[in-house]
């Protein structure tokens, strides 16, 4: 099979990382609120959004590093924001459009390899371009440009940490247990490990 070609199969499985995790995604909102609510007394309240980022980010990794299609983080990743909005989301439009930017940082980081590398490499890279092209988002969007730059270093440290433990790591062994399952079939063209 092509690693362009879509089968049945691989739409029906993008569809559920969609609902599940646009589901997850509108409860994890009330996470982000009890975090948000506890930094603020201490002065914290800057780094709610990057330390609660990474739950946010799952969608796209998990479509693209399980399905290995171009395309798959961002159709993953919008579809999941789409679903938190009309579950009720307290951002609304903005779940879509944030979703869409996660979605495109992700597929920069597997786009790198040509879409033919499939392994800690391609998955770290993805973490890597999802964090900065949102931190890059969040400098104009939510006014990170006003931010002391040491607080800007620390947001994204911060952002990176929660990045790799939520798009990388859990994506990284979640994608080895659908593996094992033989739900999807590999390409044996692609550097996988």
């Amino acid at each position: 099979m092509s690693a362009n070609k879509w089968s049945l199969r691989d739409v029906i499985f993008i569809a559920l990382i969609g609902v599940f995790f646009g589901f997850i995604f509108w409860a994890w909102a009330f996470g982000y609120n009890v975090i948000a609510a506890f930094l603020t007394p201490f002065g914290l309240s800057a780094y709610a959004n990057d330390a609660t980022l990474g739950p946010w980010l799952m969608a796209g990794p998990m479509a693209g590093f399980i399905l290995r299609r171009p395309g798959a983080s961002i159709v993953g990743e919008t579809l999941a924001g789409t679903i938190e909005m009309v579950f009720g989301s307290q951002w609304g439009v903005m779940n879509v459009v944030a979703a869409l930017i996660q979605g495109f940082g992700t597929e920069l980081g597997f786009a790198v390899f040509g879409y033919r590398r499939w392994d800690k490499t391609s998955l770290s890279m993805s973490v890597i371009t999802v964090t900065v092209v949102t931190f890059i988002w969040d400098l104009f969007r939510n006014g990170y440009a006003d931010y002391s730059f040491g607080l800007l270093i620390g947001l994204f440290i911060t952002r990176l940490i929660s990045a790799a433990i939520f798009a990388g790591v859990i994506v990284y062994f979640t994608q080895k247990l659908v593996a094992k399952s033989g739900i999807l079939e590999v390409n044996k063209n692609e550097v996988v490990s």
